[in-house]
């Protein structure tokens, strides 16, 4: 009997009763700022059914240029109001509402070289833009893991605590975009939370996606970067939504992801087993890399809901049957800056 891959994904996106008791706790309507990236169309889709298992009535708002596709009448399929903007447009930014509760999820990453300039302006002046236009909100705004050190893979990953080390100019611009939103929590007593992630996987993108492609087209997995972090995007989104409740002035920094330090070798062997294939190895692993330490998120949210076998034979299952695949591989082997 083939898979409804429809069914599957509903079944595995339905909200946690934990968003749901959080959803009903944060005051007002919440906008979503650049959510035609990755993560954005499943928070939004996320935030509606909570809000409808919570019986309250609330808007999720999504904002994006919507240049091309359908994404745009998919989210109000399901009930999300889309506002189309070019958030770099100055005055295009000041005619959104000023909705109590932001989640900023603008960004580039891909690209970079070359494109220097751009990156710098999502990344780190329109931070600016936004944390003055929004001085009276809440503000979750997105960051990465790149701003962080490579660090040796028996240390147990990086705190809060830690010096930003970013390497190259994407992640210094992740840096910038975080001392941006600091500054403007300092100087205007904005409540803001800087969502620093790595690396949010699902069955159509992340690490899972490009290991299971690579054990299934039996190419070869490099394993200079041998450890990872990974979290189930649904899981993040989940824990992106219930943080509007924990955001400060000055700036609260939390390290987003999973518990475990995952061997990328350990990966492609399950994927083996499930897909029937023997994974193929090159190189040595090195000994650093570019690992979170989540327990703060941990202590705040618990452990995801989503362990890591399960999103290995989620992702599994979802290539086996011919689920559709996004073409938006991490490069999380990267280790020299350059995106």
């Amino acid at each position: 009997m083939e898979l409804n891959l429809y069914e599957f994904e509903e079944n595995i996106s339905a909200p946690s009763l934990s968003l749901v008791e959080d959803i009903k706790k944060i005051e007002g309507d919440i906008m979503l700022l650049g959510v035609g990236g990755k993560m954005g169309p499943g928070m939004a889709k996320l935030a509606v059914k909570a809000i409808a298992m919570a019986g309250i009535k609330k808007k999720i708002i999504g904002v994006s240029r919507f240049s091309s596709g359908s994404l745009r009448a998919e989210l109000e399929n399901a009930g999300v109001e889309t506002i189309s903007c070019d958030l770099l447009d100055e005055e295009a930014l000041k005619k959104l509402p000023r909705e109590p509760n932001i989640i900023y999820l603008a960004g580039h990453k891909f690209g970079t070289t070359g494109n220097e300039d751009f990156t710098w302006a999502m990344n780190a002046y329109l931070p600016g833009l936004v944390s003055s236009y929004f001085k009276n909100s809440r503000i979750v705004a997105f960051s990465s893991g790149n701003v962080l050190p490579f660090v040796p893979v028996k240390e147990g990953g990086v705190s809060e605590e830690t010096n930003p080390e970013p390497l190259g100019e994407y992640a210094q611009s992740c840096l910038g975009r975080e001392r941006i939103f600091q500054y403007f929590s300092k100087k205007q007593k904005t409540p803001v939370l800087i969502y620093r992630l790595n690396y949010a996987v699902d069955f159509r993108y992340g690490v899972l996606v490009e290991i299971a492609k690579a054990v299934k087209e039996e190419r070869p997995i490099d394993l200079t970067t041998q450890n990872v972090n990974v979290i189930w995007q649904g899981d993040a989104n989940e824990i992106a939504l219930r943080s509007l409740l924990h955001c400060s002035s000055p700036a609260k920094i939390l390290n987003v992801t999973g518990p475990e330090i995952l061997s990328v070798k350990w990966i492609a062997e399950q994927f083996g087993v499930l897909l029937g294939k023997k994974p193929a190895f090159i190189n040595t692993g090195a000994e650093t890399a570019l690992l979170n330490n989540a327990s703060e998120c941990h202590k705040l949210f618990g452990y995801p809901r989503t362990t890591i076998r399960e999103a290995i034979e989620y992702t599994a299952t979802w290539i086996s049957n011919g689920g559709e695949i996004w073409n938006k591989d991490t490069h999380f082997q990267e280790r020299g800056g350059k995106f």
